[in-house]
């Protein structure tokens, strides 16, 4: 499967279940496939060995333009290639007059998409130095090459440990955002629009029970104890964790499987339904048709899978659930994660203002 137009030269190509660099000049850049294939055998996710894919063909594309191999990168062609991606223009994007709320302008690259080029391009030359000593990576080492941040933090003293983390300065400042939820009547409306009970199941495992739509669709049928009302979900990491079933969702998902799944010799708990891949696992793509269709339909522009899930977040938030247990079921790695839903309980922050305001007037 060739995911980029092989008009362009050098293209990225699934082969085999293995994410490689093909076409003309490709013999070049072997190094690049080799360390493809060392990911995949680390047992990195498909989705970041194929992310990393584009973003060391994009690197190859540039290093084909400028004439330059691989043995040839220094830290001032990096530089280089850091400033034509901050400077580069997106096909089809609307054009420099126009601008997010922020100030970025629509048409360029993100902060995160550039820094997660940075961190390939480093994990590149890491892998090519660990395989040959002699190498020199002409990615920035050392303290002068790197700022602190405060680092991530987990475990029972969480809330008190700050381990300083080191960043490398290459790195762009991506702006912090919030999780953006739905609101009671959009999710509502959502909903509502959902008419098979598949559909029904899936957004209700999103919206009652938190999980991604990875985790949702990574789903077997012996995961889902309708009975004992419990999941056992396959996070990221390949992290396994138990969420409770929401009663309601253990009753669609029921209902699914006695009336509506057809048989299949699959062991995943959503398949497709009707066509020539009826019986086959549900995939990610034909996720993203489902919501896109009722996105239309019920009229919720921010109806995405993701959002589902942080609404879910919200309302833990809101309901003062303790963070530990919103990690646990949110299934986050860092406790920082968890805590960004925090921020998003403003009626418990207001009511904690007030009372603070009438302590204080109560005072002489």
């Amino acid at each position: 499967m060739f995911l980029v137009n092989a008009e362009r030269g050098l293209r990225l190509e699934e082969r085999d279940g293995s994410w490689l660099v093909s076409g003309p000049g490709s013999e070049s850049f072997g190094l690049v496939n080799e360390y493809l294939a060392y990911l995949a055998d680390r047992n990195y996710s498909p989705r970041t060995v194929r992310a990393y894919g584009f973003d060391l063909l994009a690197f190859c594309r540039w290093l084909g333009q400028e004439d330059i191999g691989l043995a040839g990168v220094t830290t001032e062609v990096l530089l280089g290639f850091l400033r034509a991606c901050r400077e580069a223009t997106i096909a089809g994007r609307p054009g420099p007059n126009v601008v997010t709320m922020t100030g970025r302008r629509m048409d360029q690259y993100a902060a995160a998409t550039i820094n997660r080029r940075l961190a390939a391009i480093s994990g590149l030359f890491t892998f090519a130095s660990m395989r040959d000593p002699r190498a020199v990576s002409p990615v920035p080492k050392g303290r002068e090459a790197r700022w602190r941040a405060a680092g991530e933090r987990s475990g029972m003293l969480a809330h008190v440990a700050r381990r300083p983390k080191d960043r490398s300065s290459l790195r762009l400042r991506e702006p912090r955002r919030l999780p953006r939820g739905l609101e009671q009547a959009e999710a509502a409306e959502l909903l509502a629009s959902f008419r098979t009970w598949r559909d029904r199941a899936i957004a209700g495992l999103m919206l009652y029970c938190g999980l991604r739509s990875a985790e949702v669709l990574g789903l077997d049928v012996a995961d889902a104890d309708i009975g004992g009302r419990w999941l056992k979900v396959t996070g990221k990491g390949s992290r396994e964790r138990r969420v409770p079933l929401d009663a309601d969702v253990a009753s669609v998902i029921q209902v699914y499987l006695l009336a509506e799944r057809p048989e299949t010799s699959s062991p995943r708990l959503f398949v497709a339904a009707k066509g020539p891949s009826r019986g086959q696992p549900l995939t990610a793509a034909g996720l993203r048709t489902i919501f896109r269709y009722h996105r239309g339909l019920s009229g919720v522009a921010g109806g995405h899978p993701h959002a589902l899930r942080h609404t879910f977040g919200t309302a833990l938030a809101g309901a003062g659930v303790d963070l530990a247990v919103m990690q646990a079921l949110l299934g986050h790695a860092h406790v920082d994660t968890t805590a960004r839903y925090i921020h998003l309980a403003p009626a418990h922050v207001k009511a904690e203002f007030d009372a603070a305001r009438d302590r204080m007037r109560s005072q002489p």
